[in-house]
């Protein structure tokens, strides 16, 4: 029987779909294998994350392919009461906000957290099952217009003790946020989720003895966050979470409600509205009515979402630390042009908005952006000069590379090789080849090595095991502790570095590294970036805890690229432990290399003229 045109249009309407569920998974490699086989089956892309805990789903694709992933996750008694957020909404136009929402590909990955509430361990970790109460959309509504009657009634706070926390990132209150009147509001200000418990720590007198009403986007951030403050104890008890999130709340009152503005989303749609079109947010250059994140522009130091038309800008955070810039590019349209400070001064023509800016108008001559160069397995800094001269060269007018060889010393190692001897004999022999003398090769080094690894042999040659495996290293994490001291030194010595490059073992030191500069390392060896190219993840509890905030740019082959060396999804893998709004993703099809050639080499300018 022939489809309807109004079959057949609904079968192709697009949609997306949230949900999450805090249960324990008994058999987590089965439930990683159910997601790839039923959400690759229906076409669906999107993030899925798995920890023992749970699952946090988001996934776009048709919408009836939706209802049947939908249909099923249910029919799994772990997912009985999830609430599934579905959204119809039109298909991806913009490829580069698609591409850094992780809806063109996608990434299933089990985590530690699915939520990470701390950057740093905390002493105690919140139990789930202590989480808030839930709220409905019209239960948290009725709180806020009766300003606490109802909650009253579960807790012995006065209407005068309640509190409305929004758990969300400041570039998501900027464009939205609940406002009622004779209701205090607290905005944290947060640059990511994880510095939310410090927050908490730092301001519970403004929570105890309060009701506290938190709200977030979906539901799963208030989750922990609901349950850490309530970890504090006495004074802490009265604490409440919109169930749903703000897309729920928006759903029940599509006029807006008590929700003024528009809700920030993590995928291809950037924020949803009601029907009240206000907006609450201005350009942080000129001061109009403006919350569009289209762009994508992003503050020049730390990396978040800013809203702004033209011109480079630094975010309020930042400029509350007091970083700014020495001179100003222009980026427009995705190139970048100098500006002058009459030009600069055009075009921010407003005195005190002038003043407000954190950057001087000087033209006083800038220093180079400094990267330390970290070189794949069995290279060394002078092969890996040479690999990249058409980059330096391109790059020369701002940036310096430094190359530096890795702390281990490889032996030369050889596949040797039979050829026919007809000699004397009555029938042929073979003979091996025997490997060129040593002082004709140069040095090889590498930052990780395996666990059998003893330095290098006074032999000059040692002949090969088996075939060589050109992935094997990737499986490699020892010496990572010496290398981690050598470098220490080089950053001692050498630096200081504004960033650091690597490629292929070095890119996955790179990621250790710039996780340990998170944790352990923090303020022992600082750099604003990290570049990775054809890199892969590591096995190592660095990078096993929390996903990494550090601004980052991946440079890696497609998936129809000639890279023999590291796979496509290898190099996918590692940019999912980066944070969503930190990275910047480059494909190409160029092979086992830094690509230098247009268009490549313009993204990765663009990238490197934000830390000017």
């Amino acid at each position: 029987m022939a489809k309807t045109h109004a079959e057949e249009q609904d079968r192709q309407q697009y949609g997306v779909l949230l949900y999450y569920k805090y249960t324990e998974i008994p058999d987590l490699n089965g439930l990683v294998a159910f997601y790839e086989s039923n959400c690759n089956s229906l076409g669906l892309l999107g993030r899925v994350r798995l920890s023992p805990q749970g699952v946090n789903v988001t996934v776009g694709g048709e919408l009836s392919l939706l209802e049947k992933h939908i249909a099923a996750v249910m029919s799994n008694i772990l997912f009985e009461g999830t609430d599934f957020k579905l959204a119809t909404c039109d298909h991806p136009l913009n490829d580069k906000v698609a591409k850094e929402c992780g809806f063109t590909a996608l990434s299933i990955r089990v985590v530690k957290d699915l939520v990470t509430l701390s950057s740093q361990p905390l002493l105690k970790s919140p139990e789930i099952s202590n989480a808030g109460t839930h709220l409905s959309a019209v239960d948290f509504h009725s709180a806020l217009q009766s300003a606490g009657k109802l909650l009253k009634k579960e807790s012995p706070a006065d209407p005068e003790g309640l509190v409305l926390l929004d758990a969300r990132n400041l570039y998501e209150t900027r464009i939205g946020k609940f406002h009622a009147p004779n209701v205090e509001t607290l905005d944290p200000g947060i640059r990511q989720y994880s510095d939310l418990s410090s927050w908490i720590d730092d301001n519970s007198e403004q929570l105890k003895g309060k009701s506290v009403l938190m709200y977030c986007t979906g539901g799963i951030r208030c989750e922990m966050a609901s349950a850490y403050i309530r970890s504090k104890g006495a004074g802490f008890e009265n604490v409440f979470q919109l169930f749903g999130g703000i897309q729920r709340y928006l759903e029940q009152f599509p006029d807006g409600g008590f929700f003024k503005g528009k809700n920030f989303v993590f995928d291809h749609r950037i924020s949803v509205g009601s029907l009240d079109a206000s907006v609450i947010s201005t350009c942080l250059l000129c001061g109009s009515a403006f919350d569009d994140y289209s762009s994508r522009c992003r503050c020049t130091h730390c990396r978040m979402l800013v809203l702004k038309e033209k011109s480079l800008y630094v975010c309020e955070l930042c400029q509350k630390h007091g970083k700014g810039f020495g001179s100003v590019p222009l980026i427009e349209n995705g190139e970048t042009q100098a500006v002058s400070s009459e030009e600069l001064k055009t075009v921010l023509s407003d005195t005190e908005l002038l003043r407000q800016v954190p950057w001087s108008l000087d033209n006083q001559p800038r220093r180079k952006i400094k990267i330390l160069c970290l070189h794949g397995f069995r290279q060394n800094a002078s092969s890996f000069k040479g690999r990249t001269a058409s980059l330096a060269k391109k790059l020369k007018t701002f940036v310096e590379l430094v190359f530096v060889d890795a702390p281990h010393e490889l032996p030369y190692i050889y596949q040797p090789c039979f050829t026919e001897s007809h000699g004397d004999c009555t029938s042929p022999s073979l003979e091996r080849t025997q490997p060129p003398p040593s002082e004709n090769c140069k040095k090889k080094y590498g930052w990780l090595v395996a666990p059998d690894f003893n330095g290098r042999s006074e032999a000059d040659w040692k002949i090969a095991d088996c075939p060589f495996d050109p992935l094997q290293y990737q499986q490699q994490t020892d010496g990572f502790e010496a290398s981690l001291a050598y470098l220490k030194t080089v950053f001692s010595q050498e630096g200081p570095f504004d960033g650091i490059l690597g490629f292929s073992q070095g890119a996955a030191m790179a990621a250790a590294l710039v996780s340990a500069q998170e944790g352990r390392l923090k303020g022992e060896m600082d750099f604003r970036f990290v570049i990775l190219c054809s890199g892969f993840a590591l096995k190592l509890p660095e990078l096993e805890c929390k996903r990494i905030n550090c601004p980052s740019l991946h440079i890696f082959g497609s998936d129809h690229g000639k890279d023999r060396q590291i796979a496509n999804q290898a190099s996918r893998d590692l940019t999912s432990l980066f944070d969503d709004g930190c990275r910047v993703i480059i494909e190409h099809d160029c092979g086992h290399i830094i690509p230098t050639r247009s268009p490549y080499i313009d993204e990765i300018r663009n990238f490197l003229q934000r830390f000017l």
